[in-house]
């Protein structure tokens, strides 16, 4: 399908010089976009039991956080795509209109099916602004200068995580449940008002593309179809029941014809080009498991504090502070190295050996260690992990065209959500699986009325502390992998490596 663009597309207007106040602006709206999806992300958990008590269901509770994770990841590459060809500005309005309407639905919900609904509408919104943020930040700023923002992004994520519990469960207890969602409108408000006014003035890229829709459909069957069996197995269906055995096999058998699609359309959801870019096939690659493991880690280390460590769920949400703040570190520090050395992906590296160390260590001595070397040695691995996201972004962006930013840096966010599905349904299945191994039964984990049981589990997180050092170390080979290309100090078009 021909997607027309305005007549005056072939003649775009040359773009117009940004001031250092104006991108100043449009940084603080492109935070604050991250923070609306992000905090959704973490700010419902905390809320969910007063939820399901107040709608009188609890059965289908996990769905209100399964299917926001289905439905934002499933739209990120489209979001990608149609940013090329339509325009940050267009794109983005859709997703937090999107995303607000889905918070309205969400706070209006009379059941659990209505807000579980709602939920699906609002990633549908939610699944772009974090995606269309970075590339924004690629249309204004050039590669080299890009990295000294890394760390707003990566702290938009640390404060989502430390914040969104905390309040989330503030709320629920002292106001209602539904404020949650009804502070998204204000939010969103002026985040649209901002990307309303302030992305007129970014350069312009579009191109005439063709849409291809038959892909984006395998695309979303395939990954709703995976992402269904990684949260069915080992909770609602054992991993070797015929549910979740078959609908993996539908995933790939999917994920066969997606591919297939690709090589075939006259122009695929994700272009050959970018693809075959060494650079953006291993960037991503490296942030697939690094996010992930740094996800997982997030989501099972508070469960490390009180099954082992005995730690109250209050202190253990203090506790998981360093883990937080360390990606943030560890990003700045990046970030700042990539402005003035040639051999950037080097502080990565270091980072991403000393976070493997970190993590082996902990698989090593599971119990035992003193409080305070815990945290440091979560804290390491953080921000070895911190290291990676500016070196991986940037280094994608750096590596493709200007119109086709969207499409890589859209690519590369899908994996990552992808990436984090994966390594937390492994997590879970080693937490699951390793507490029937020593006789710890899965009520004690779920509902913590046995915390004198932990001690046993200490083995159970030996095993995930592996794991974990285990994605790291597969992040590290990719990125060693990843061709180390100098970075633009403009927003042009990245010249083609000669043939070797």
């Amino acid at each position: 399908m021909n997607v027309p663009l305005p007549s005056s597309a072939a003649q775009l207007p040359p773009p117009v010089q940004l001031t250092q106040r104006e991108i100043h602006a449009i940084l603080f709206g492109v935070v604050l976009a991250m923070l609306l999806a992000a905090l959704d992300q973490t700010i419902v958990a905390t809320a969910l039991a007063t939820i399901g008590k107040d709608l009188g269901d609890v059965e289908h509770l996990p769905w209100v956080v399964t299917i926001y994770l289905l439905s934002s990841t499933v739209v990120t590459p489209l979001y990608g795509k149609a940013s090329d060809i339509w325009g940050r500005r267009l794109a983005m309005l859709v997703a937090i209109a999107t995303f607000v309407a889905g918070s309205v639905a969400c706070a209006l919900a009379p059941s659990i099916y209505a807000l579980i609904v709602a939920r699906a509408l609002q990633g549908l919104g939610g699944g772009g602004l974090i995606s269309l943020a970075q590339t924004i930040l690629g249309d204004i700023l050039p590669p080299r200068e890009r990295s000294r923002y890394q760390a707003h992004v990566a702290s938009v994520f640390a404060l989502s995580s430390l914040v969104g519990p905390v309040l989330g469960g503030l709320i629920s207890q002292h106001l209602h449940w539904s404020v949650i969602f009804w502070i998204n409108l204000p939010l969103g408000g002026l985040a649209f008002w901002m990307a309303n006014s302030l992305l007129r003035r970014l350069p312009r890229h579009e191109r005439p593309h063709k849409l291809d829709f038959a892909g984006a459909g395998l695309l979303v069957a395939a990954t709703v179809s995976l992402l269904l069996a990684l949260s069915w197995g080992g909770t609602r269906y054992a991993w070797i029941s015929p549910e979740v055995f078959g609908t993996f096999a539908v995933s790939a058998a999917l994920w066969g014809l997606f591919a297939l699609r690709q090589r075939r359309a006259a122009e695929p959801l994700i272009p050959t080009e970018v693809l075959a870019n060494r650079v953006v096939m291993f960037g991503t690659l490296a942030a697939c498991f690094g996010m992930g493991t740094f996800v997982g880690l997030s989501i099972y280390a508070p469960l490390y504090f009180e099954l082992v460590m005995h730690l109250s769920a209050s202190d253990s949400g203090v506790a998981l502070i360093p883990l937080m703040i360390g990606t943030v570190a560890g990003a700045t520090i990046s970030g700042r190295f990539m402005m003035y050395v040639r051999r950037y992906k080097r502080v990565a590296l270091v980072g991403l050996s000393l976070g493997i160390l970190a993590q082996l260590a902990l698989a090593v001595w599971p119990s035992g260690l003193p409080f305070w070397q815990v945290e440091v040695l979560l804290a390491a691995s953080s921000m070895g992990l911190g290291t990676l996201l500016p070196v991986s972004t940037i280094s994608i962006q750096n590596a493709v065209k200007v119109h086709q930013l969207g499409t890589a840096t859209a690519t590369m966010n899908f994996f990552r959500q992808l990436g984090a599905a994966v390594i937390v349904a492994v997590f879970g299945a080693i937490l699951l699986g390793g507490s029937a191994l020593v006789g710890v039964p899965v009520s004690s984990l779920e509902t913590f009325s046995s915390p004198a049981a932990g001690g046993d589990l200490a083995p159970v997180f030996r095993w995930i502390f592996a794991a974990a050092a285990l994605g790291l170390a597969i992040a590290l080979t990719f990125l060693a992998f990843m061709e180390e290309r100098p970075l633009r100090t403009t927003v042009a078009d990245p010249v083609t490596p000669k043939a070797t």
